[in-house]
């Protein structure tokens, strides 16, 4: 008998700390599903999450980033289309100017009143999340 269990993955929610206003990093998905999302991919075999986390913000956006804190975990088992995926979101800072690598088709910087609005997944009830836990400093209710 096979088990099915959901696959895990990271987020990085990036702050540029050495820009005005903290803007955060988000890429173009050059994979489907295509749209603009938080840098994050599979956690590897053997790897533990924070790790994870860091090689995939190195890898998609070139910046090395420190880890803040680890924010919440989004598990909806229809956040993507693909298949059931479960996210660890982490906050983080990076200094530096961000490059577009592995599978990002281009990348930008956002305030948060330039959002694109074409974010996959459930991205943008993640950034809605982190926007209200950094105003506020209300964490994500439990589903």
């Amino acid at each position: 008998m096979s088990h099915r269990n959901p696959t895990p993955t990271v987020d990085i929610i990036i702050e540029l700390v050495d820009h005005p206003h903290r803007p955060i990093v988000l890429i173009e998905r050059h994979n489907p599903p295509f749209g603009w999302a938080i840098p994050g991919g599979f956690v590897d075999y053997g790897e533990s999450v924070e790790v994870a986390a860091q090689r995939e913000a190195l890898e998609e956006t070139g910046l090395q980033v420190e880890l803040i804190e680890q924010f919440h975990v989004y598990s909806d088992p229809n956040r993507d289309p693909r298949q059931h995926i479960i996210s660890i979101v982490f906050l983080a800072i990076a200094k530096g100017q961000p490059q577009a690598g592995d599978d990002a088709k281009s990348i930008g910087i956002f305030e948060p009143w330039s959002v694109p609005s074409n974010l996959c997944f459930d991205h943008d009830k993640i950034l809605r999340d982190y926007w209200r836990y950094q105003h506020y400093g209300i964490r994500p209710k439990l589903d």
